[in-house]
């Protein structure tokens, strides 16, 4: 008998590469049994397991809050680049907007498992010099202190996009040659986004003794049932 328990996940960025991707592993997952989506401007999937809440202001979702209880996990892959951006408006996009979403699904879903996208080379100490790396060191630090059941910080490097997914960056097919060198040789920056998906789903019933997951970690873990 299949004891474990199955998931109700919200996703966020699953107008993004990576959120498309989560999502998609999502659908097809037979321990994923409901999905919510809470995306700016419509995603174009419809699945029977499906619900997607059209939503602008991410800074502010408290008038969505009678529609996010009842869920037990949470894969949160909204994020932006921190190319040309000073620190106060990175800050602000990446710590302010993360921690307001986190801290109402914490009180609505203390049962939840969440998982935030954050990178490799992020820096817990939150005092190195490069300024994305602090920010999202803080970012992750912060959510461990909520409420959660559990938290999980997955820092991937490169990620090899899923085949069909609309929203892969253009670029990938231009460096797309590096991923089987950079797998053999440094797998610790090196993953598939399907692995990611995988990963995330199994961290609400396989058991984890690190809460930040580098790239061998969310490896092994999409491994695990």
């Amino acid at each position: 008998m299949n004891t474990q328990t199955k998931i109700r996940a919200i996703i966020t960025g699953a107008t993004g590469m990576v959120g498309e991707g989560v999502l998609h592993e999502c659908l097809q997952h037979p321990q994923v049994e409901k999905v919510l989506v809470i995306n700016r401007k419509p995603g174009g999937v419809t699945h029977p397991k499906l619900t997607e809440i059209i939503h602008k202001d991410f800074f502010d979702i408290t008038p969505l809050e009678p529609q996010l209880s009842g869920y037990n996990a949470c894969f949160f892959c909204l994020g932006v680049s921190s190319v040309g951006m000073k620190e106060p408006e990175y800050y602000q996009k990446t710590y302010t907007l993360t921690l307001h979403v986190a801290g109402i699904l914490s009180k609505l879903n203390p049962d939840m498992t969440f998982c935030y996208v954050s990178g490799a080379g992020t820096d817990s100490s939150e005092k190195g010099r490069s300024m994305w790396a602090r920010v999202k060191g803080k970012t992750e630090n912060d959510l461990m202190k909520l409420p959660f059941k559990k938290v999980f910080a997955f820092r991937p490097g490169f990620m090899r996009p899923t085949k069909g997914m609309k929203n892969t960056s253009p670029y990938y097919k231009y460096i797309s040659w590096l991923y089987p060198f950079g797998r053999a040789t440094f797998p610790q920056y090196f993953c598939t986004l399907q692995e990611l998906g995988l990963a995330m789903i199994n961290t609400v019933n396989v058991g984890r003794n690190r809460d930040i997951l580098e790239g061998k970690d969310i490896i092994a873990l999409a491994k695990s049932a």
